[in-house]
C-alpha cells in the first residue's frame, strides 16, 4: 500500500511560518507629473456644475469664474481676462487632485478586471457532475474543483483539502492550504487549485463576487463622504457664506468713497462696473478656503487607495477614519496571534530513547496523517533533525482517523510505528504486550499544564513487545514579530486584548509570549460582543481582527472589523475591512494609514485657513491703502498696485492647489505621539508655514506680473 497522493503535493515548506516584513513607515512622497497630464481630461469633465455641486467651495469658485467670463466679454481688459483664466484654472486644478486620486483606483480596477477569466464550473447535482458557466452558479451550489482548475466563485470548502494559488488576489506567490471543517475554508473566485480535489459550496450571489466588489470599491463608485468630511464641508460652507457677505458689503463702501479698493490714480480703472465685479469675485475666491475645499475629496480617496496598495480592502471611508482613532484592539488568538492549527514545538523522549530516534519515529508515523498537526510534525522533524524520510512503496500506511485517534505505518520485518492521542497510543502499547511507564503521565501533565497538546509515539518490533518512545508537544505557535509590533501599538496609545476560547492558563501563556496588554479567556461570541460594547460605552473606538464564523458578531459590532481573507465567508461579510494577506500585524499599518488620513486632513485644513489669513492681510492693505491712509501703514509687502495684488493672489491661490496634490495623495508623515504633540507640530509647520508662504509667493508673483505683463496698470 502506498502513501496517499496528497502527501506528495504538500511539501513541508508550505506550512512553515511566514516571516513578516519590517514595519513600514507611512510617509509622503513625490507624484509622477505624467499622472497629472493623464488625469486632465477627467478633471475637465468634472467642470459639470452637477458634479461640482458636491464640493460647495469649488462650486462657488466655478460660479465666480463663469461670472468673470461674462464680465470680461462685456468689457474686455487684460486684467479681466487674466483673472478669468486663473479662476477657471483654480477649479480645474481642484478637480485634478480628485481625478488623479480616482485614476489610481481605476488603474487598480483594470488590473483586477484582467484577472477575470471565463470559468467552467463542475456543479454537483444529485451526486452527478454537470458542466455549467460560472455565471450560472447560485448561492448554495456545490462545485468540484481539482488540481489545475480555477475556483469558479467565492465559497467555502465543504470537502477535502488542497493547495491554492491566491496570487491573483493577494499578489503573493506562495500557495496556501484550504480545507473543510475549520476557519481556513474560504476560497475566492478566480484563484487556482494547485493540488488535490475539493468541493466548494458557493456563497456569492451572481455578479457579486469578492473580485467584483473589489473592482467597485477601488474605482470609488461606492465611496460615500464620511461624517468627518461632511462636518468639514459644513464648516467650509459656513466660512464661504461669511466671506460672501463680507465681500458683497464692500460694493456700497466703494460707491460711497468713489475710489473702490484702489489708490487715487487707479480710480477710473477699478470703478468700472465690469472691473468692480471681477475684483469682488477675485477677492471672494482668495478669501474662501479653496485650498482644502479642492483637496478634501482627494485626501479621502487617497486614504482608501493606500490601504488597497497594502492589500487591505476597506468597505467604506468611515472605517479608514475610525482606524485613526482606535483606542482598543481585540485580536482573536487562533489564526490571528497564533497560526491556525497547533504545531509541533518540541519532542520529549522517554527513558533511554534519543531525540533523533523519537523524531524519526514521529516523522514516519505522521506521513499518513493529513491533518495540519500531522504535517507540522513532519516539517519539525525534517527541519530540526535534518531527516530525509519519505513515503515508501513497501510500507502499509495507517492514515489518521477520528475513531482510532492515531496514525502510523507498518514497515517490512514486523516494525510498526504509531502516533496519536496519549490514551489511544497507551492502549495500543498494552494490546501489543508492552507496559506504559509512569513517566508518560508526568510528561503528558507537563505539556497540558503549559497549554499544549501531548501526542504519544510508540513502536512495536518483531523482537519484543511494544514500547513508548516519547511525547510530541503540540503548541500554539505565536507568529513571529508580534511582540515588537504590539509594543509599537502601545506607543500609539492602543490597548491590545487577546480573545480566545482557551482556558486561562493557556491564554495567559500565549498572551505573555505575544506581548498583548490583556486577554479574555474561555470567550464565547457573546463574551466578545459584551467586551466590545463595554469599551464603546466608555467612549472608546474598538478594532477587532478575526477569521472565524464565531468572530463574525464581534467583527460587525466593532468600529473597525478587519477580517482575514483566509477566514470564513461569514467573517469577511461581517467586517468592514478585509486583509488579503491575512496578516494580523497589518492592523498596525491600517491604524497608521487611518491616523495619517486624519493628520493629513488636519494639516491641510490648518494650512488652508492660515493661507486665507495671510492673503487677507496681504491684499487688503494694497487695495485700500489709497483710500484709507491708515491702512497704508500695514502694507508691509508694498505690492505694486491693487490690480497686480489681486492678480498675484489669484495666481497663488490656483498654483498652491497643484503644489499640494502630492502631499494630499501620499499623506503627511505620521509619527506616533500624543494629540498635543501632533497639534503643536501641525501648528508650527502648516500653520506658521501657511502664514509665511503666501506673503513670499504673492510678492514674487507681483514682481513677475509687473515685469512681464505690461497690460496691468501701474
Amino acid at each position: 500500500m502506498t502513501a496517499p497522493a496528497p502527501l506528495r503535493a504538500k511539501p513541508a515548506e508550505e506550512i512553515r511560518p511566514p516571516e513578516p516584513g519590517p514595519a513600514r513607515r507611512i510617509g509622503a512622497g513625490l507624484l509622477d507629473p505624467q499622472q497629472l497630464w493623464r488625469a486632465l481630461p477627467a478633471a475637465l469633465c468634472k467642470l459639470n456644475p452637477l458634479t461640482l455641486a458636491r464640493s460647495p467651495v469649488m462650486f462657488v469658485t466655478e460660479i465666480g469664474a463663469a461670472l468673470t467670463t461674462v464680465l470680461a466679454v462685456a468689457q474686455p481688459s487684460v486684467f479681466g481676462w487674466l483673472i478669468t483664466v486663473w479662476l477657471w484654472l483654480t477649479v480645474v486644478f481642484a478637480n485634478l487632485a480628485e481625478a488623479v486620486a480616482e485614476s489610481r483606483g481605476r488603474a487598480q480596477a483594470d488590473t483586477l478586471r484582467g484577472m477575470r477569466r471565463q470559468t467552467v464550473a463542475r456543479r454537483l447535482v444529485g451526486g452527478a457532475e454537470e458542466r455549467v458557466s460560472a455565471a450560472e452558479l447560485r448561492r448554495g451550489d456545490a462545485v468540484v474543483v481539482e488540481a489545475g482548475e480555477l475556483v469558479p466563485g467565492d465559497g467555502d470548502v465543504i470537502e477535502g483539502v488542497a493547495s491554492v494559488d491566491e496570487s491573483a488576489i493577494t499578489g503573493e506567490s506562495a500557495p496556501v492550504i484550504r480545507e473543510s471543517g475549520g476557519d481556513r475554508c474560504a476560497v475566492t473566485g478566480g484563484t487556482e487549485v494547485l493540488s488535490d480535489r475539493i468541493v466548494v459550496r458557493i456563497t456569492q450571489e451572481p455578479g457579486a463576487s469578492f473580485l467584483d466588489r473589489m473592482i467597485s470599491l477601488v474605482e470609488g463608485a461606492d465611496r460615500k463622504k464620511t461624517p468627518n468630511e461632511l462636518a468639514l464641508n459644513l464648516l467650509l460652507v459656513m466660512m464661504t457664506f461669511v466671506f460672501l457677505v463680507a465681500v458683497v458689503t464692500l460694493q456700497p463702501m466703494a460707491v460711497f468713497s468713489k475710489d473702490f479698493m484702489a489708490a487715487a490714480h487707479d480710480t477710473q480703472a477699478l470703478t468700472a462696473d465690469g472691473v468692480t465685479g471681477i475684483v469682488l469675485v477675485s477677492l471672494l475666491v482668495c478669501l474662501i478656503p479653496t485650498t482644502i475645499g479642492g483637496l478634501l475629496s482627494a485626501i479621502g480617496i487617497a486614504g482608501m487607495d493606500r490601504l488597497v496598495q497594502r492589500n487591505v480592502l476597506a468597505m467604506s471611508g468611515r472605517a479608514v477614519e475610525a482606524a485613526g482613532d482606535v483606542n482598543t484592539l481585540l485580536l482573536d488568538k487562533t489564526g490571528t496571534i497564533t497560526f491556525g492549527n497547533r504545531r509541533a514545538g518540541a519532542l520529549l523522549p522517554l527513558g533511554p530513547v534519543t531525540g533523533r530516534r523519537l523524531a524519526d519515529a514521529a516523522l514516519l508515523s505522521s506521513l499518513a496523517d493529513e491533518t495540519p498537526e500531522g504535517r507540522s510534525i513532519v516539517a519539525y522533524a525534517r527541519e530540526k533533525f535534518a531527516l530525509d524520510r519519505s513515503a515508501r512503496a513497501d510500507a502499509a500506511w495507517v492514515p489518521f482517523s477520528a475513531t482510532t485517534r492515531m496514525s502510523g505505518v507498518d514497515l517490512p520485518g514486523g516494525h510498526r510505528l504509531r502516533k496519536g492521542a496519549a490514551t489511544a497510543v497507551a492502549r495500543w502499547v498494552r494490546d501489543n504486550g508492552g507496559e506504559v511507564p509512569a513517566a508518560l503521565d508526568a510528561c503528558v501533565d507537563q505539556v497540558s499544564a503549559s497549554g499544549g497538546t501531548p501526542l504519544a509515539v510508540a513502536e512495536h518490533t518483531a523482537e519484543g513487545p511494544a514500547r513508548l518512545l516519547g511525547v510530541v508537544h503540540l503548541k500554539d505557535v505565536v507568529k513571529p514579530g508580534l511582540r515588537e509590533r504590539f509594543a509599537e501599538l502601545r506607543r500609539m496609545g492602543i490597548r491590545t486584548v487577546m480573545v480566545t476560547g482557551d482556558n486561562p492558563v493557556t491564554a495567559k501563556a500565549i498572551a505573555d509570549e505575544a506581548g498583548v496588554d490583556d486577554f479574555l479567556a474561555e470567550a464565547t461570541p457573546e463574551d466578545k460582543l459584551a467586551l466590545i460594547r463595554r469599551e464603546q460605552a466608555g467612549g472608546k473606538l474598538v478594532a477587532m481582527t478575526g477569521d472565524g464564523t464565531n468572530d463574525a458578531p464581534a467583527l460587525a459590532q466593532a468600529d473597525v472589523g478587519v477580517a482575514m481573507n483566509t477566514g470564513t465567508s461569514a467573517a469577511k461579510e461581517a467586517g468592514n475591512m478585509v486583509d488579503l494577506d491575512s496578516d494580523p500585524t497589518k492592523i498596525i499599518d491600517i491604524v497608521e494609514i487611518g491616523k495619517q488620513l486624519l493628520v493629513t486632513r488636519g494639516a491641510l485644513t490648518t494650512f488652508s485657513l492660515a493661507n486665507d489669513i495671510a492673503k487677507y492681510f496681504a491684499i487688503l492693505p494694497a487695495m485700500f491703502g489709497g483710500v484709507h491712509s491708515s491702512l497704508d501703514a500695514v502694507n508691509v509687502m508694498r505690492l505694486h498696485s491693487p490690480t497686480s495684488a489681486i492678480l498675484s493672489a489669484v495666481v497663488f491661490n490656483a498654483l498652491i492647489i497643484v503644489a499640494l496634490i502630492p502631499l494630499a495623495l501620499r499623506g503627511v508623515r505620521y509619527r506616533p505621539g500624543d494629540a498635543d504633540s501632533l497639534l503643536t507640530r501641525n501648528l508650527w509647520i502648516y500653520g506658521v508655514g501657511g502664514l509665511i508662504l503666501p506673503f513670499l509667493a504673492i510678492k514674487f508673483i507681483d514682481l513677475a506680473v509687473v515685469q512681464f505683463i505690461p497690460g496691468i496698470r501701474s
